[in-house]
């Protein structure tokens, strides 16, 4: 993933869908048909799901046959996961700090 901004990546898994869809596919790839099965949406607005993680750069896609099959980016979260680490450095910091 290049340079996508922390904002993009919090607000593609702001939605519990994509969450879901990302937890899926935390095993391994999946065809759109099977990520979309366990939601309660048509077709249609689940793809718009998966067009936003795939222009968050969180997945990828490809067309095999007459599917569309998804996997997750492998650096996608890389970005997040050393912001929050940033985070909880300042947050340790700070209780350490307020226990002197």
């Amino acid at each position: 993933m290049a340079n996508h901004s922390l904002d993009t990546l919090f607000a593609t898994l702001g939605d519990p869908t994509r969450r879901a869809v990302i937890e899926r596919l935390a095993h391994g790839p999946a065809a759109v048909k099977e990520l979309a099965a366990p939601h309660d949406m048509a077709l249609p607005s689940f793809l718009q799901h998966i067009k936003v993680m795939e222009a968050g750069g969180i997945i990828a896609t490809r067309k095999e046959g007459r599917q569309r099959i998804c996997w997750m980016e492998p650096n996608a979260l890389i970005p997040l996961q050393g912001w929050l680490e940033w985070q909880r450095q300042a947050w340790e910091a700070q209780t350490l700090g307020s226990k002197n």
